[in-house]
């Protein structure tokens, strides 16, 4: 029970950086490969925040959930609008937010260097909490309750707001939302905008979890958070939750029962179990081909 406790707080992390990938492929039909990038750079920038400026991580979140929106909309901006009437938009946009990303990691590494980074000590209590013989560091919890709050507002926003109905409507026909007094370019920003402040709360929290950031950590988890949406389903928020889930936990149990040089390998056949299971993913439609 303590594994699967570990595990839980492991995959809310990669649920939420998943969900972030989900929200734009699901409604804009869009692959943001640069997601990783802003994912290490939130990591970078609350670190540099939270040790230039004395603040309390609550605060640092905040600038960072403000950061990676910021990142969201120049990424729609420069990598994927100017391209969007092209006939390969789909493809032309996926390199142009690979290229993106790699700017993004340049820009870091001149900015702060190749060295690992970790937050200032002290940036968050080091207690425990003991309930029924399982013990949770007061860091796992709050990392645990920000995910699935945010991912809980994630989905009222998109299910009970206008803009969420906004979304819907695009996702299921850009053409016919316009026609109906849609904007969908301010849609399409706001949804760039959105995912990658999540992706970037992500970066936090892992660095946090891990107490250090790396130019590379955006990479290692990017091939992660493809898997939980292609296992999730394609576009499904809830599938995104629950294949994160599933991911921390097969990590965790690996490490523990097997060890850690195979943490990956477990993981990875488990997802790969259930594709050969039920290919269109955990809370995935079967798609029917139209000839």
């Amino acid at each position: 029970m303590q594994q699967l406790l570990n595990g839980l707080f492991l995959g809310s992390i990669y649920a939420l950086f998943a969900i972030g990938f989900t929200l734009v492929f699901g409604i804009l039909d869009r692959l943001n490969l640069a997601h990783p990038a802003v994912f290490t750079a939130s990591a970078f920038v609350g670190i540099w925040v939270s040790d230039a400026f004395d603040l309390p991580i609550g605060i640092v979140l905040l600038i960072v959930f403000a950061f990676g929106a910021v990142m969201g909309l120049l990424i729609e901006r420069i990598a994927f609008r100017p391209l969007k009437d092209r006939p390969d938009a789909h493809f032309a946009g996926l390199i142009s937010s690979i290229a993106m990303a790699g700017m993004i990691v340049a820009l870091l590494q001149a900015a702060f260097g190749p060295n690992t980074r970790r937050f200032p000590p002290g940036t968050v209590t080091e207690a425990t909490v003991e309930f029924a013989g399982l013990t949770a560091s007061v860091l796992q919890i709050g990392i645990l309750v920000i995910s699935l709050g945010l991912m809980v507002a994630l989905s009222l926003l998109v299910h009970r707001s206008p803009l969420g109905r906004s979304m819907r409507a695009v996702a299921e026909n850009p053409t016919a939302a316009r026609v109906l007094g849609v904007n969908v370019d301010r849609v399409t920003a706001l949804t760039f905008a959105i995912s990658t402040a999540l992706g970037a709360v992500a970066g936090v929290l892992f660095a946090l979890n891990v107490n250090s950031a790396q130019l590379g950590m955006g990479s290692a988890i990017e091939l992660k958070g493809l898997a939980v949406i292609i296992v999730g389903g394609m576009g499904s928020l809830s599938g995104s939750l629950v294949g994160g889930l599933i991911l921390g936990v097969a990590e965790v149990f690996a490490i523990q029962y097997i060890g850690s040089s195979w943490r990956d390998l477990i993981a990875f056949a488990l997802l790969f179990l259930i594709l050969l299971v039920r290919p269109q993913g955990l809370f995935g439609k079967r798609r029917v081909r139209e000839v």
